[in-house]
């Protein structure tokens, strides 16, 4: 095993991830829900006082917004979460990306862009899968797989297209204005693995 699987092997057991899968999605739903809605939601989901920003927060705060802010509002759950994950890409490109990083992805050809992008990613993918496993096939396909995270139910669709929004954005800021990033259509709707592929359109 390597060194960077057992990391992530240790991680497992109450894993965390960044503040912003739960900050960005209850700005959108503020906004589209409104404050009462929202408040029934966290309170549905059991997280009593928004992160600070500043620290990691376990991963379960987010599957379990996502879960009931679906069965809160079914239809406009994929909506929201397409608009929080974007919102997540702009704070990763504005805060936790060097400058002179972003200046250079900016201006190289998306051919050489977009694997020095997804070795970046990869390299980072615990802050935002947590228990789960992130594998890249190059630089325009990768799958989130859960299955080994030991979910007590599998995480909502919401939460994969959250994922896909994320890496729309960081596509089309840092590689190439027409990517878009979506879930293999072979993928059923079910389970705890996902398939994603990056497209140029």
């Amino acid at each position: 095993m390597s060194i960077e699987a057992r990391l992530h092997a240790r991680r497992k057991p109450g894993a965390l991830i960044g503040p912003n899968a739960v900050l960005q999605a209850v700005a959108v739903m503020e906004e589209r829900l409104g404050h009462a809605e929202t408040a029934a939601i966290l309170a549905d989901a059991q997280i009593a006082r928004l992160p600070s920003g500043e620290h990691m927060i376990p991963e379960i705060e987010a599957h379990r917004l996502h879960r009931w802010l679906a069965l809160h509002d079914p239809m406009g759950a994929l909506v929201i979460a397409e608009e929080a994950g974007a919102r997540t890409a702009d704070y990763i490109i504005a805060n936790r990306i060097p400058r002179a990083v972003v200046w250079s992805l900016r201006r190289l050809p998306a051919m050489l862009a977009a694997p020095l992008l997804m070795a970046a990613i990869r390299k980072h993918a615990w802050t935002f899968v947590g228990a789960g496993t992130f594998a890249a096939a190059g630089a325009w396909r990768f799958t989130i797989d859960r299955a080994r995270a030991d979910d007590p139910m599998p995480p909502p669709d919401s939460l994969f297209g959250w994922y896909a929004a994320v890496f729309t954005r960081l596509y089309r800021v840092l590689v190439t204005p027409d990517c878009t990033c979506e879930i293999d259509s072979d993928d059923a709707p079910r389970g705890p693995s996902r398939s994603f592929a990056i497209h140029r359109r």
